[in-house]
């Protein structure tokens, strides 16, 4: 099978275009290595096996829709775009044109190049909005009340699966993703964000630099981390399954910023605490995501235990 994948050199997608190509699929790759790196992709690009084909482009760039109708993929999974909830609410503008804008392309590109199905990556948390304590995890039922202009953005983008698959007969599946971490990911600069999918990588690359971390808000709010293999995972099951369907792919289990903090601090043997900041505007309070549908439709469910999990990634931070 010939499949596309968008943010392919990023930790998400360079982590599936290695499952592919183990597979004997055909990739090609589009990435324009604003947040990905080449480096990410060494194994795969050093097998020269001419399985996999580098683009450096932009979704957002209207050429876009011409290359991936050329290049004619069965499938086309979406992993590009703008994943930064604290970045949206400062650039909404920039936000939406990651995101709806290099969506339709894509769709454009795929319907004219016939593919079959589109395979999108969408922000489990931010769709759904804050969402009450008695109804988490949430179910792909939940009523989408964004409170951040990326959660409207993602709200928009499976508005327009919906329609691609009524006009053109473009089948998708959308995995709605809990924070996904694991090897490959980037820390940030600047500061720990601790409201946003990488503050494991980074609370795991300053502990081990010797740096002190920042929690922002009293700490207590949740997340649902899922280890990078076990979201690779349902995206190679969704190539073939969960047809027309929104899916959230999620352990279900909430863990708080205190505790991520505290469950870090002590594999490294660090015992200062970590510094407190103001919250970040948009932020939820808790968050976490019901898999039952996956497994259903998937046949899909978790199995990397949230220490097994951070352990890989300070082994990983700790040999780079």
């Amino acid at each position: 099978m010939r499949v596309l994948v968008t943010g392919g050199a990023g930790f998400i997608g360079s982590t599936l275009v290695d499952r592919l190509l183990a597979e004997g699929h055909d990739v090609d790759v589009l990435d324009d290595l604003s947040t990905g790196t080449l480096g990410n992709l060494a194994e795969a690009r050093a097998e020269r096996t001419n399985r996999l084909r580098f683009h450096q482009i932009d979704v957002g760039d209207g050429h876009v829709a011409d290359l991936v109708a050329r290049r004619g993929p069965e499938v086309v999974v979406h992993l590009a775009g703008r994943a930064g909830v604290r970045r949206s609410v400062t650039h909404p503008v920039e936000d939406a044109t990651a995101n709806i804008v290099g969506m339709l392309n894509l769709l454009e590109g795929a319907r004219r190049g016939g593919a079959r199905k589109v395979v999108v990556a969408a922000s489990g948390g931010t769709v759904y909005g804050e969402v009450r304590a008695r109804s988490l995890p949430a179910k792909e039922s939940q009523g989408q009340v964004p409170r951040s202009p990326h959660g409207v953005a993602t709200r928009a983008v499976l508005d327009y699966l919906r329609l691609y698959r009524q006009l053109h007969d473009l089948e998708y599946t959308a995995l709605a993703l809990a924070n996904v971490y694991g090897p490959r990911q980037r820390p940030a600069t600047g500061g720990d964000p601790s409201s946003d999918g990488a503050v494991i990588a980074t609370f795991a690359a300053r502990l081990l630099a010797g740096e002190p971390c920042t929690v922002h808000g009293d700490g207590e709010q949740t997340r649902d981390f899922l280890y990078v293999d076990d979201c690779v995972d349902a995206f190679v099951r969704a190539l073939d399954r969960g047809d027309g369907l929104v899916i959230n792919v999620g352990t279900g289990v909430e863990t708080s910023v205190n505790d991520l903090y505290r469950a870090l601090a002590a594999a490294v043997g660090a015992d200062a605490p970590a510094r407190s900041a103001a919250a970040h505007r948009g932020e939820l309070q808790r968050s976490a995501l019901d898999p039952g549908r996956a497994a259903i439709q998937l046949g899909w469910q978790p199995w990397t235990p949230l220490d097994e999990g951070l352990g890989r990634v300070l082994s990983a931070a700790a040999g780079s």
